[in-house]
């Protein structure tokens, strides 16, 4: 019983650490990466769809991603969509490609997107802390209902602790991690 509310928080508490990294991948750095437009949502015939539906992005080189559409009716509208986003990104279009400059990062912008990355892991640790108050909930169901005594209650709880501190301490990794990697030039 315990091991089976132990496993599943353990599950969902790894699974909170790696929706942060995802969350912190589409931080950008500087460096082109085709994730960085992993987000943005095209207008492809009255519809909104992934960019990657509708083209196939590429890092050309470290500060360029190139971005081919699949049909050339659709250059036009990729571009908006790039354009409109929230990345501050400039598209240029060049015959069937649209080639997207990465500007290098300003000291400034680097704070800002530090600042962006703490909340998220901050949203980490309250997800994992939440998981903890759940697993908590179940074993005080589970003595309501005479399943566990109190002394496996308090074993449980201390093992959902350790739990909860081992992954809150991999989100502080993955943050400074990633601080390291914003504040590189």
């Amino acid at each position: 019983m315990i091991n089976d509310v132990t496993k599943d928080a353990e599950g969902r508490m790894a699974k909170s650490v790696e929706a942060l990294r995802l969350e912190l991948v589409k931080i950008r750095t500087g460096r082109a990466h085709p994730s960085l437009l992993d987000h943005i949502r095209v207008n492809y015939y009255g519809n909104e769809v992934p960019i990657k539906q509708v083209a196939n992005v590429t890092a050309e080189d470290a500060r360029t991603l190139a971005v081919a559409p699949w049909e050339k009716s659709m250059i036009s509208a990729v571009e908006k969509a790039i354009l409109q986003s929230d990345l501050g990104l400039n598209p240029n279009t060049a015959s069937n490609v649209i080639r997207v400059p990465i500007p290098p990062l300003t000291e400034e912008r680097r704070r800002d997107l530090i600042k962006v990355a703490r909340a998220e892991a901050e949203q980490g640790r309250v997800a994992i802390r939440n998981i903890r108050r759940e697993a908590n909930n179940e074993f005080k169901e589970m003595i309501k209902e005479k399943m566990i005594s109190e002394d496996d209650e308090r074993r449980g709880q201390e093992l959902v602790q350790k739990l909860t501190d081992k992954y809150v301490k991999e989100v502080d990794l993955v943050l400074e991690e990633k601080e390291k990697d914003l504040m590189a030039i």
